[in-house]
């Protein structure tokens, strides 16, 4: 299972993710007493993930490391581009390459780095 640390946003990264895709869903929220969220995990198009706070450490993302979403329809790979770089970066521009009919690599706002695809239509 994939674990993303963030520092202190990580329930409201899980609540725009999870608004982004479909199917998706958040399974389970753990807060400890002091109230912020230190761990959780969550459903994207079928595949588990979780995420945690680290109040301690700061750690930055990488796109050495990216999550990759085989999209069913062009609108909705055109409609997680525009969530996911909106605040963000994009690494590589949407469009058709050799690899795959419609394509995007971006960075959200928190720098979790997204390589989205095109299934077969």
């Amino acid at each position: 299972m994939t674990c993303l640390m963030f520092s202190g946003q990580a329930e409201e990264a899980i609540r725009f993710y999870t608004s982004v895709f479909s199917p998706a869903e958040i399974e389970q929220i753990v807060h400890p007493e002091n109230g912020m969220m230190f761990h959780a995990t969550f459903l994207l198009k079928g595949q588990r993930l979780m995420v945690i706070d680290n109040h301690v450490d700061h750690h930055e993302f990488t796109p050495a490391m990216s999550l990759c979403v085989t999209c069913d329809t062009e609108e909705e790979l055109d409609r997680a581009f525009e969530q996911l770089s909106q605040s963000g970066k994009v690494l590589v521009p949407l469009g058709a390459y050799p690899f795959s009919k419609k394509f995007a690599w971006v960075e959200d706002r928190y720098g979790v780095s997204w390589q989205l695809s095109l299934g077969k239509e």
